[in-house]
């Protein structure tokens, strides 16, 4: 029996025989036409496996895999079993690669009872467990023999890695910290401007930028900058297989990979640090000479005498 629209739309023809369901594939398929549903093609047959081929002249783009996977999912719930192998090469990686990513994109399964559930998600945060704690224990191990032996380390490599984390993560840095200053001060000058307390706003920004906000936008630009564009180097390396490439040739990859990217964050995070520190700084005397009319001298002298306090206090002391 054969069910199938126009010729030139997406063909679907079936003919049962003996359990098995064959399935001919034929027409054009465009994702941008309608395409044949299965469920209604179907009707009431309740075939044992299927069997699919494909016609010489068929036209097909990813309407064609978008309808084969559907078939594949019926197929699975009802533990009917699916035969590609008179289709085309490339059809069939394509639904291997939609089946992939499927079963990866797949929400878990809610219908366990919830003992299962723990054991499930127990099983999981051990394992993660597991492997942070080896990749650690790497890290340190790399971590000591460059301490034992430097000149075994990619000092080239670090200095890219620095320049890349660092002198290019400039501009960014320059931007929010400085925004963050201006925010600051004139949130603080809206508030203190009140009681006259002006002048305060040197030192609400030296604290603020110094102890607290310099430190953490430096953190949160490298993380989203510097972290989003090393993983991403370090996932296509996975994904083309150059990681296992070096495991074979006897290069450990925690050493040529990880240990130049961590030196060069532990050396420019303190630096671009002190740099955020003095941009947000700029940015409220900027306000407070702009809006307070508090001159540049009488800003950073108010502001260095709350920042450097316990340091002072500490000297009297001694």
């Amino acid at each position: 029996m054969s069910q199938a629209q126009d010729a030139t739309l997406a063909q679907v023809s079936l003919r049962e025989a003996d359990g098995v369901l064959e399935v001919q594939l034929g027409g054009v398929w465009s994702i941008r036409a309608a395409r044949p549903q299965w469920t209604e093609m179907l009707g009431r047959r309740h075939p044992r496996s299927l069997r699919f081929t494909l016609a010489a002249d068929t036209e097909w783009d990813s309407a064609l895999v978008v309808f084969l996977g559907a078939v594949q999912s019926w197929a699975r719930e009802r533990h009917v079993e699916c035969v590609w192998a008179d289709l085309p090469e490339k059809l069939q990686k394509l639904l291997e690669q939609l089946t992939a990513a499927r079963r990866g994109a797949a929400p878990p399964d809610r219908a366990t009872d919830f003992l299962s559930a723990v054991g499930v998600a127990a099983q999981q945060i051990w394992r993660q467990g597991r492997e942070i704690s080896n990749f650690v224990g790497e890290c340190t191990l790399s971590a000591s023999g460059l301490v034992r032996q430097p000149g075994r380390f990619r000092w080239r490599d670090c200095l890219a890695e620095m320049q890349q984390c660092g002198a290019m993560a400039l501009p960014i840095v320059s931007l929010i910290s400085f925004l963050v200053g201006v925010t600051l001060a004139y949130t603080g000058a809206i508030i203190l401007r009140q009681f006259g307390g002006d002048i305060w706003v040197a030192d609400l920004i030296g604290l603020s930028m110094v102890r607290e906000m310099g430190a953490m936008m430096t953190a949160v630009v490298l993380a989203g900058r510097t972290g989003a564009a090393f993983a991403a180097q370090l996932g296509n390396m996975k994904a083309n297989e150059e990681i296992d490439a070096l495991a074979t040739l006897g290069v450990s990859p925690v050493d040529f990979l990880v240990m130049p990217r961590i030196v060069a964050l532990a050396v420019m995070m303190p630096l671009l640090a002190l740099y955020a520190n003095c941009l947000g700084i700029l940015g409220g005397m900027l306000i407070a000479s702009t809006l307070l009319s508090i001159p540049p001298t009488a800003y950073w002298v108010e502001m260095l005498t709350i920042v450097d306090r316990p340091l002072i206090q500490y000297v009297v002391d001694e």
